[in-house]
Protein backbone atom coordinates (compact mmCIF):
# COMPACT_ATOMS: atom_id res chain seq x y z
CA UNK A 1 0.00 0.00 0.00
CA UNK A 2 0.42 3.19 -0.28
CA UNK A 3 -0.28 6.36 2.00
CA UNK A 4 1.08 10.14 1.58
CA UNK A 5 0.86 12.66 4.25
CA UNK A 6 0.94 16.34 3.36
CA UNK A 7 1.35 18.64 6.45
CA UNK A 8 0.40 22.37 5.33
CA UNK A 9 2.54 24.08 7.12
CA UNK A 10 5.65 22.09 6.49
CA UNK A 11 4.86 21.37 3.07
CA UNK A 12 4.50 25.41 2.31
CA UNK A 13 7.22 26.47 5.23
CA UNK A 14 4.54 28.71 6.13
CA UNK A 15 5.70 29.65 10.18
CA UNK A 16 9.38 28.56 10.12
CA UNK A 17 10.65 31.35 10.71
CA UNK A 18 10.47 31.82 14.78
CA UNK A 19 9.92 35.09 14.24
CA UNK A 20 6.72 34.77 12.70
CA UNK A 21 2.75 34.91 14.44
CA UNK A 22 2.54 31.12 12.99
CA UNK A 23 5.58 29.65 14.77
CA UNK A 24 3.81 27.42 17.02
CA UNK A 25 1.17 26.12 14.60
CA UNK A 26 4.47 25.28 12.59
CA UNK A 27 6.13 23.40 15.32
CA UNK A 28 2.81 21.42 15.97
CA UNK A 29 2.45 20.46 12.27
CA UNK A 30 5.81 19.35 11.87
CA UNK A 31 5.69 17.58 15.40
CA UNK A 32 2.55 15.33 13.97
CA UNK A 33 3.85 14.99 10.77
CA UNK A 34 7.09 13.40 11.87
CA UNK A 35 5.34 11.05 14.05
CA UNK A 36 2.62 10.40 11.40
CA UNK A 37 5.70 9.78 8.88
CA UNK A 38 7.21 6.97 11.43
CA UNK A 39 4.19 4.96 12.47
CA UNK A 40 3.03 4.78 8.82
CA UNK A 41 6.65 3.53 7.98
CA UNK A 42 6.37 0.78 10.74
CA UNK A 43 3.12 -0.65 9.24
CA UNK A 44 4.11 -3.97 6.90
CA UNK A 45 4.19 -3.45 3.48
CA UNK A 46 3.58 0.24 3.46
CA UNK A 47 5.33 2.97 1.59
CA UNK A 48 5.11 6.16 3.23
CA UNK A 49 6.10 9.74 1.50
CA UNK A 50 6.04 13.37 2.63
CA UNK A 51 4.17 15.15 -0.14
CA UNK A 52 4.89 18.96 -0.87
CA UNK A 53 2.38 19.48 -3.48
CA UNK A 54 -0.84 17.77 -3.49
CA UNK A 55 -1.23 18.02 -8.02
CA UNK A 56 1.94 15.01 -7.35
CA UNK A 57 -0.01 12.54 -6.11
CA UNK A 58 -0.08 9.25 -7.64
CA UNK A 59 -3.37 7.94 -8.55
CA UNK A 60 -2.91 4.63 -6.07
CA UNK A 61 -1.99 6.47 -2.80
CA UNK A 62 -3.99 7.22 -0.29
CA UNK A 63 -3.54 10.58 1.33
CA UNK A 64 -3.84 12.20 5.13
CA UNK A 65 -4.17 15.69 5.50
CA UNK A 66 -3.37 17.80 8.53
CA UNK A 67 -3.78 21.54 8.03
CA UNK A 68 -5.34 24.56 10.09
CA UNK A 69 -9.10 24.85 9.16
CA UNK A 70 -8.79 28.96 9.05
CA UNK A 71 -10.38 30.45 5.84
CA UNK A 72 -11.79 26.93 5.06
CA UNK A 73 -8.07 25.59 4.09
CA UNK A 74 -8.05 22.16 5.17
CA UNK A 75 -11.72 21.29 3.30
CA UNK A 76 -10.02 22.99 0.41
CA UNK A 77 -6.87 20.87 0.52
CA UNK A 78 -9.44 17.51 1.05
CA UNK A 79 -11.43 18.29 -2.14
CA UNK A 80 -8.17 18.05 -4.22
CA UNK A 81 -7.63 14.62 -3.27
CA UNK A 82 -10.73 12.59 -1.42
CA UNK A 83 -9.67 9.80 0.49
CA UNK A 84 -10.72 7.38 3.20
CA UNK A 85 -8.26 8.17 5.61
CA UNK A 86 -9.78 12.15 5.72
CA UNK A 87 -13.26 13.21 6.43
CA UNK A 88 -15.41 14.31 3.48
CA UNK A 89 -15.81 18.19 2.54
CA UNK A 90 -19.20 18.65 3.80
CA UNK A 91 -18.09 17.16 7.46
CA UNK A 92 -15.24 19.66 7.21
CA UNK A 93 -16.82 22.33 6.34
CA UNK A 94 -19.46 21.90 9.25
CA UNK A 95 -17.40 20.97 12.03
CA UNK A 96 -14.96 23.66 11.46
CA UNK A 97 -17.59 26.78 11.47
CA UNK A 98 -18.08 26.46 14.95
CA UNK A 99 -20.91 28.85 14.90
CA UNK A 100 -22.52 26.30 12.40
CA UNK A 101 -21.70 23.48 14.59
CA UNK A 102 -23.24 24.73 17.57
CA UNK A 103 -26.23 25.65 15.75
CA UNK A 104 -26.21 21.35 14.76
CA UNK A 105 -25.45 20.51 18.03
CA UNK A 106 -28.62 22.79 19.74
CA UNK A 107 -30.89 21.02 17.16
CA UNK A 108 -29.39 16.85 18.44
CA UNK A 109 -29.75 17.76 21.96
CA UNK A 110 -25.82 18.05 22.40
CA UNK A 111 -24.73 20.31 25.42
CA UNK A 112 -22.40 22.58 23.97
CA UNK A 113 -21.99 26.33 25.17
CA UNK A 114 -24.16 29.54 23.82
CA UNK A 115 -22.86 30.79 20.56
CA UNK A 116 -23.51 34.12 18.50
CA UNK A 117 -21.44 35.64 15.89
CA UNK A 118 -21.09 39.13 17.09
CA UNK A 119 -18.49 41.14 18.58
CA UNK A 120 -18.70 41.09 22.58
CA UNK A 121 -20.12 43.74 24.49
CA UNK A 122 -20.35 45.64 28.13
CA UNK A 123 -23.75 44.29 28.54
CA UNK A 124 -22.44 40.51 27.84
CA UNK A 125 -22.31 37.92 30.87
CA UNK A 126 -18.35 37.82 32.49
CA UNK A 127 -16.30 35.80 32.00
CA UNK A 128 -16.47 34.89 28.36
CA UNK A 129 -14.63 33.86 25.34
CA UNK A 130 -14.17 35.55 22.00
CA UNK A 131 -12.63 33.53 19.42
CA UNK A 132 -12.66 33.10 15.29
CA UNK A 133 -15.51 31.20 14.29
CA UNK A 134 -12.75 29.03 12.34
CA UNK A 135 -10.05 29.12 14.13
CA UNK A 136 -7.16 26.54 14.54
CA UNK A 137 -4.51 26.12 17.75
CA UNK A 138 -6.28 28.46 20.09
CA UNK A 139 -5.10 31.55 17.74
CA UNK A 140 -6.41 34.83 18.90
CA UNK A 141 -8.59 32.88 21.44
CA UNK A 142 -9.62 35.96 23.93
CA UNK A 143 -10.46 34.95 27.47
CA UNK A 144 -12.85 37.94 28.91
CA UNK A 145 -13.08 38.82 32.53
CA UNK A 146 -14.45 41.81 32.92
CA UNK A 147 -15.25 45.56 30.83
CA UNK A 148 -11.23 46.66 30.97
CA UNK A 149 -10.07 43.27 29.28
CA UNK A 150 -13.37 43.57 27.45
CA UNK A 151 -11.69 47.05 25.78
CA UNK A 152 -7.70 45.20 25.92
CA UNK A 153 -9.28 42.40 23.44
CA UNK A 154 -10.95 44.75 20.94
CA UNK A 155 -7.81 46.56 20.68
CA UNK A 156 -5.65 43.80 20.23
CA UNK A 157 -7.54 41.86 17.87
CA UNK A 158 -6.85 42.72 14.48
CA UNK A 159 -10.57 42.25 12.91
CA UNK A 160 -13.69 41.47 14.53
CA UNK A 161 -15.14 39.85 11.05
CA UNK A 162 -15.76 36.24 11.63
CA UNK A 163 -15.51 35.89 14.93
CA UNK A 164 -17.99 33.96 18.24
CA UNK A 165 -18.66 34.72 21.50
CA UNK A 166 -19.47 31.82 23.67
CA UNK A 167 -19.53 32.17 27.83
CA UNK A 168 -16.12 30.50 29.82
CA UNK A 169 -17.09 27.05 30.84
CA UNK A 170 -15.31 26.68 34.21
CA UNK A 171 -13.72 22.50 34.29
CA UNK A 172 -11.71 20.34 33.16
CA UNK A 173 -10.22 20.71 29.63
CA UNK A 174 -10.21 17.54 27.47
CA UNK A 175 -9.92 16.02 24.21
CA UNK A 176 -10.92 12.58 22.76
CA UNK A 177 -10.03 11.27 19.57
CA UNK A 178 -11.29 8.71 17.46
CA UNK A 179 -10.71 6.51 14.65
CA UNK A 180 -13.59 6.59 12.06
CA UNK A 181 -14.51 4.23 9.31
CA UNK A 182 -17.26 2.90 7.28
CA UNK A 183 -18.10 -0.13 9.75
CA UNK A 184 -17.32 1.02 13.24
CA UNK A 185 -15.40 3.88 15.36
CA UNK A 186 -12.73 3.71 17.74
CA UNK A 187 -12.22 5.71 20.44
CA UNK A 188 -8.69 6.91 21.70
CA UNK A 189 -8.04 6.86 25.26
CA UNK A 190 -9.11 10.68 26.56
CA UNK A 191 -6.15 13.08 27.58
CA UNK A 192 -6.17 16.60 29.69
CA UNK A 193 -5.81 19.51 27.51
CA UNK A 194 -3.00 22.01 28.78
CA UNK A 195 -4.25 25.64 28.70
CA UNK A 196 -2.04 28.85 29.84
CA UNK A 197 -4.58 31.31 30.67
CA UNK A 198 -4.15 34.90 31.04
CA UNK A 199 -5.84 37.46 28.59
CA UNK A 200 -6.19 35.05 25.72
CA UNK A 201 -6.41 30.68 26.08
CA UNK A 202 -3.00 29.01 24.93
CA UNK A 203 -3.06 25.24 24.21
CA UNK A 204 0.55 24.09 25.70
CA UNK A 205 0.35 20.44 25.44
CA UNK A 206 -1.86 17.49 26.81
CA UNK A 207 -1.52 15.18 29.11
CA UNK A 208 -3.12 11.26 30.04
CA UNK A 209 -4.25 9.19 31.56
CA UNK A 210 -7.64 10.88 32.81
CA UNK A 211 -9.32 9.27 35.95
CA UNK A 212 -11.53 6.73 35.03
CA UNK A 213 -14.81 8.34 36.21
CA UNK A 214 -13.84 11.76 34.11
CA UNK A 215 -12.34 9.59 31.31
CA UNK A 216 -15.92 7.91 31.10
CA UNK A 217 -17.63 11.11 30.77
CA UNK A 218 -15.30 12.30 27.91
CA UNK A 219 -15.82 9.49 25.69
CA UNK A 220 -19.62 9.26 26.42
CA UNK A 221 -20.22 12.97 25.34
CA UNK A 222 -17.84 12.92 22.45
CA UNK A 223 -19.02 9.71 21.29
CA UNK A 224 -22.61 11.62 20.96
CA UNK A 225 -20.94 14.60 19.46
CA UNK A 226 -19.78 13.09 16.36
CA UNK A 227 -22.93 10.82 16.20
CA UNK A 228 -25.20 13.14 14.74
CA UNK A 229 -22.19 14.59 12.07
CA UNK A 230 -22.12 12.28 8.69
CA UNK A 231 -19.12 12.22 6.72
CA UNK A 232 -16.47 11.72 9.95
CA UNK A 233 -13.96 9.66 9.14
CA UNK A 234 -10.39 8.76 10.04
CA UNK A 235 -8.36 10.76 13.05
CA UNK A 236 -11.41 13.01 14.43
CA UNK A 237 -11.07 15.12 17.43
CA UNK A 238 -13.53 16.21 19.99
CA UNK A 239 -12.40 19.17 22.79
CA UNK A 240 -14.70 18.86 26.00
CA UNK A 241 -15.08 20.79 29.34
CA UNK A 242 -16.25 18.47 31.70
CA UNK A 243 -17.97 20.54 34.51
CA UNK A 244 -17.92 19.46 38.20
CA UNK A 245 -20.97 17.50 38.83
CA UNK A 246 -20.17 13.82 38.70
CA UNK A 247 -23.33 13.02 36.90
CA UNK A 248 -22.18 15.04 33.78
CA UNK A 249 -24.59 17.46 34.02
CA UNK A 250 -21.82 20.15 34.02
CA UNK A 251 -20.04 18.63 30.64
CA UNK A 252 -20.24 20.82 27.44
CA UNK A 253 -18.78 19.58 23.62
CA UNK A 254 -16.83 22.26 22.65
CA UNK A 255 -15.43 21.60 19.13
CA UNK A 256 -14.60 18.93 16.48
CA UNK A 257 -11.27 18.27 14.78
CA UNK A 258 -11.72 16.70 11.73
CA UNK A 259 -8.20 15.90 11.47
CA UNK A 260 -4.89 14.61 13.23
CA UNK A 261 -4.70 16.53 16.66
CA UNK A 262 -1.38 17.53 18.40
CA UNK A 263 -2.57 14.66 21.08
CA UNK A 264 -1.24 11.96 18.71
CA UNK A 265 2.08 13.19 19.58
CA UNK A 266 1.35 11.67 23.59
CA UNK A 267 -1.23 8.92 22.10
CA UNK A 268 1.53 7.28 20.63
CA UNK A 269 3.59 6.73 23.11
CA UNK A 270 1.10 5.73 25.30
CA UNK A 271 0.01 3.11 22.94
CA UNK A 272 0.87 -0.67 22.90
CA UNK A 273 -0.48 -0.83 19.17
CA UNK A 274 0.56 1.17 16.40
CA UNK A 275 -2.39 4.03 15.72
CA UNK A 276 -1.40 4.63 12.53
CA UNK A 277 -1.80 0.96 11.48
CA UNK A 278 -5.26 0.63 13.05
CA UNK A 279 -6.27 4.00 11.28
CA UNK A 280 -5.27 2.40 8.09
CA UNK A 281 -7.43 -0.61 8.52
CA UNK A 282 -10.50 0.77 10.00
CA UNK A 283 -10.55 3.73 7.53
CA UNK A 284 -10.52 0.60 4.77
CA UNK A 285 -13.44 -0.97 6.44
CA UNK A 286 -12.10 -3.75 8.11
CA UNK A 287 -13.24 -5.14 11.33
CA UNK A 288 -11.00 -4.64 14.67
CA UNK A 289 -11.66 -5.94 18.06
CA UNK A 290 -13.01 -4.22 20.85
CA UNK A 291 -10.13 -4.03 21.94
CA UNK A 292 -7.49 -3.42 19.44
CA UNK A 293 -6.90 -0.15 21.05
CA UNK A 294 -4.95 -1.17 24.62
CA UNK A 295 -2.63 1.21 26.37
CA UNK A 296 0.64 1.10 28.46
CA UNK A 297 0.30 2.09 32.06
CA UNK A 298 1.69 5.47 33.45
CA UNK A 299 1.88 8.95 32.69
CA UNK A 300 2.64 10.55 29.70
CA UNK A 301 2.56 14.53 29.17
CA UNK A 302 4.09 16.24 25.47
CA UNK A 303 3.89 19.73 24.23
CA UNK A 304 2.89 21.31 21.41
CA UNK A 305 6.41 21.19 20.24
CA UNK A 306 6.88 17.27 20.44
CA UNK A 307 8.57 16.76 23.35
CA UNK A 308 7.66 13.91 25.45
CA UNK A 309 7.80 13.42 29.60
CA UNK A 310 6.75 10.06 30.79
CA UNK A 311 6.08 9.39 34.80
Amino acid sequence: MRIAVYEFLTATRRGCDPQSPEHALYREGRAMHDALMADFGRIPGCCVSSLSDLHNLPEDTDLVVIAPETGGLLAELVRCRPSPLNATVEAIELTTDKARLAEHWQHHGIPTPTTTQRPPRADDSFPMVWKPRDGAGSTDTFLIRDPAGLATAMAQCPSHHDMIVQPFIPGCAASVAFLCGPRQTVPLIPTFQHLAVDDRLHYTGGELPLPEALAERAVRLAQRAIACVPGLRGYVGVDVVLGEPTDGSGDYAIEINPRLTTSYIGLRVAAAFNIAELWWRIARGEPVAADAAHWQPGRVRWNTAGTIARA
